[in-house]
């Protein structure tokens, strides 16, 4: 995190004097969307991966009007649950364009979401299989494999996927209790920072592919899932982090064209981004709480700059990553070291200050506004009704045009 006025890192067309604009222009906290910065993200990924079936990851960013944008220019839904799968419909995007890619789910979850249309259902185990048999008859499947989730900011390696050889034979079950077998999906962890880990994936799933031909198993497609980083994100010591996007892309192009040409399927593909799209089209306008310089129990004296906004109301990611700060009112101030925190009393709404800390402005006063940049990833759907009282953010969007 840094103190500064510097433009958004932007993935599409204008998207940082837009979004910028429309943060100097809220007169309170909220979260702001900008629609056309979104747009283009995905129209660049289609540019870097041509022919790939997009799936929106929906937990992302739950918000009807992101959604609508991306459903008319032909962007899926990967979805969570029957909810999901509901609000993706009043949308606008199409049912035969939206997945049920969480493999937890429940009889009643699994009867309503084939009650509404859906018929690709992830899967991960011989009773979630059987589950799907009983309560959506002649759905296709996609069996989910594990990955070590290494490189990636969350790994995501412990609650979802399956070993090869479980594949395998929840594969050959599905296909004994008249499901179709139809794909294979990974998720190599989410903000995922390098490009080995999409190797690494490729290599999983070709392995699992050539086991399915020798059993006259055909597929159609393979599911690449989520994890392409944001741009926009600081390390816990304030760091730009800085993807390979050239080569991740270039080995996910390499990966598609390898599984291709195995023997026996005849394959699509399928990607499932979330925060790549979102993250950095989005902006949180918080106002400061109070600047207070406090004695720590050594005798030493430590700022802390406590915000409106903070882990339990949009910035529940901060345990791993830091935000950057701007601060339109103060950008010509003399900076001092602080912490950063958010505004309830669990001392865990804080950016961890073990890793150094952040320079502000030593004239903010309570009431002056800040911009959590690259904050649109996960703000609405991480908060809660209101820890401590301090309530979820409003939000609002940005059309197209100019600033």
């Amino acid at each position: 995190m840094t103190c500064d006025t510097a433009p958004l890192p932007a993935t599409g067309p204008g998207a940082a004097p837009r979004l910028l604009a429309a943060l100097a222009a809220a007169d309170d906290d909220r979260i702001v969307f900008d629609l056309a910065g979104i747009e283009g993200a995905y129209e660049a990924l289609l540019r870097e991966l041509p022919g790939v079936a997009v799936r929106f990851a929906m937990k992302a960013c739950p918000v009807d009007e992101v959604l609508a944008r991306l459903a008319a220019r032909g962007c899926g839904v990967d979805a969570a649950s029957p909810h999901e799968v509901e609000q993706a419909l009043r949308a606008g995007v199409p049912i035969g364009r939206t997945h049920y890619g969480n493999t937890v789910k429940s009889d009643r979850d699994i009867a309503d979401a084939h009650r509404l249309g859906i018929t690709d259902f992830a899967t991960d185990s011989l009773e979630d299989v059987t589950a799907i048999a009983r309560h959506a008859p002649g759905a296709r499947v996609f069996c989910r494999l594990a990955t070590t989730g290494e490189g990636a900011l969350w790994g995501l390696s412990n609650k979802y996927g399956c070993s090869p050889a479980d594949a395998v034979a929840i594969l050959e079950r599905a296909r004994e209790l008249g499901l179709t077998p139809a794909g294979l999906s990974v998720h190599v962890g989410s903000q995922q920072m390098t490009a080995d880990a999409w190797s690494d994936a490729c290599d999983l799933i070709a392995d699992v592919l050539t086991a399915l031909a020798r059993r006259g198993i055909s597929l159609d497609h393979v599911n690449l899932g989520g994890g392409l980083p944001a741009l926009g994100y600081r390390d816990q010591h304030g760091t730009p982090l800085a993807p390979p996007m050239d080569k991740i892309f270039a080995v996910i192009r390499e990966g598609m064209a390898r599984l291709a040409a195995i023997p026996g399927h005849r394959l699509g593909f399928v990607i499932e981004p979330g925060r790549h799209l979102i993250a950095d089209h989005g902006a949180i306008r918080a106002h400061v709480s109070r600047l207070a310089a406090r004695r720590r129990p050594d005798g030493e004296r430590q700022y802390w700059l406590y915000l409106s906004c903070g882990k339990f109301n949009g910035l529940y990611e901060m345990d791993q990553l830091q935000y950057r700060l701007v601060f339109p009112t103060h950008h010509d101030a003399d900076p001092v070291p602080a912490v950063v925190a958010g505004p309830t009393c669990d001392s865990d709404d804080a950016f961890s200050h073990e890793h150094g800390l952040v320079a502000v402005p030593e004239a903010l006063a309570s009431g002056d506004p800040v911009w959590v940049l690259s904050s649109g990833a996960y703000a609405t759907s991480y908060m809660t009704q209101g820890f401590n009282g301090f309530g979820p953010l409003a939000y609002t969007w940005t059309e197209g045009g100019e600033a």
